[in-house]
């Protein structure tokens, strides 16, 4: 009985409170002359700011239009914000600016749910080394990050030096799929002079007093405390996890004038690869097996940050066709 009557409550309470929300928009957009869309716009700048509210405000609608205006193709953006217009009553003519707002907001929308897709796919896709693709890209990410020391063979000991924990660097991307190879890969093309200062740093003796001969004995076994190219694996879990999740709809609204795309994906990357290695360095951890708490406490402080609905993760990178927004 106990149980019933406390159902019965949260439900009469959740009842109210839509009634009372839905008399509340009614009787401000009476006073205002504007509807729910249109005061989110108005008084919100653009960016994460004002799309997240758009985009809170069109999965709460009643109206089926508005609801499934989060999910159309990218082509249909423009069509659905006209529908969208027409349903609210508003005049294109008198209200040209509110058009051009809610576009954007939705292109940002659609574009990261698409964003998620083409993920989601890349982390499913295994690596093949029978793949000629596969493997190209593999060599190409040796080339970057060691462009003075040729290769041996495809299986070598070598991979080690980059981070990889076998002869074979395709069973350590199991986890990402080929993921982590395109983010590894974009880290070393595209902000090279700091993939390369990172690689450099990992690869040196945490203890200043261990020579350079005993260093090259350990074989890379026991570096400043990762290894480049599995942290790099790891960090692609950790943005992944930030895409899936919906945490890092703040950033990329805030950096992606319209559609979030795969490259601002990988550039967040980058920068989250930059900033780890920050991070670690600050802990100062023991060894290798404070990883995970020391990736735990990174994560936590990510997630802080992007509750800042002005945060953007800018990177600054030395060959980038994309202009990021510090708002």
């Amino acid at each position: 009985m106990k149980h019933f009557l406390r159902v019965l409550t949260q439900f009469l309470v959740f009842l109210y409170c839509k009634c009372l929300g839905q008399g509340l928009k009614f009787v401000i957009r009476k006073l205002t002359g504007r509807c729910q869309l249109q005061r989110i716009c108005y008084n919100n700048k653009a960016g994460a700011r004002r799309t997240l509210k758009i985009e809170t405000s069109l999965k709460r609608s009643k109206h089926e239009l508005l609801q499934s205006a989060v999910s159309v193709h990218p082509d249909s953006v423009e069509k659905t914000i006209d529908d969208i217009m027409s349903l609210k009553k508003i005049n294109p003519d008198t209200n040209p600016q509110l058009g051009i707002s809610l576009q954007a907001c939705l292109l940002q929308i659609v574009g990261y749910r698409n964003l998620v897709v083409e993920v989601e796919k890349l982390r499913r896709e295994p690596y093949d080394n029978e793949n000629p693709a596969h493997e190209e890209m593999l060599m190409q990410l040796w080339k970057e990050l060691r462009p003075d020391s040729p290769l041996s063979g495809r299986i070598s000991k070598q991979w080690c030096e980059i981070g990889f924990q076998g002869n074979d660097p395709k069973t350590d991307f199991r986890g990402m799929g080929l993921l982590g190879l395109h983010n590894l890969l974009y880290f070393a093309e595209h902000d090279k002079a700091t993939a390369l200062q990172v690689l450099h740093d990992s690869l040196q003796p945490k203890h200043s007093e261990m020579s350079k001969a005993e260093w090259d004995k350990k074989k890379f076994d026991k570096a400043i405390g990762y290894s480049f190219a599995i942290v790099g694996i790891n960090i692609t879990d950790l943005a992944y996890s930030l895409l899936v999740s919906g945490a890092l709809k703040t950033h990329l609204y805030n950096i992606a004038p319209e559609m979030p795309s795969l490259v601002h994906f990988q550039q967040t990357f980058c920068y989250l690869m930059q900033e780890f290695h920050k991070f670690w360095i600050e802990e100062d951890p023991c060894d290798i097996m404070e990883f995970n708490r020391v990736r735990t406490k990174f994560y936590k402080r990510i997630l802080k940050q992007l509750k800042n609905p002005d945060m953007a993760l800018c990177p600054h990178f030395t060959a980038s066709d994309l202009h990021l927004v510090n708002l």
